[in-house]
């Protein structure tokens, strides 16, 4: 695996983990959008992710 520039290692600090490597949360990680989210976040709010638990969840459809 190829190294990071001091530039991209700046940029990443925020997604980068104890081992240097680049970590997403967790529900963040099999998402297919663009729109992921550090794992340092502690609350997530994306208006792509619905829960499978959510009541009414037809209507965000709509």
């Amino acid at each position: 695996m190829p190294r990071m520039s001091k530039k991209l290692k700046h940029e990443w600090s925020l997604f980068l983990n104890h081992r240097g490597r680049r970590c997403y949360n967790s529900l963040c990680r099999r998402c297919i959008h663009s729109c992921k989210q550090s794992f340092r976040a502690t609350v997530v709010e994306c208006p792509r992710y619905f829960s499978k638990r959510a009541v009414g969840r037809e209507d965000y459809y709509a």
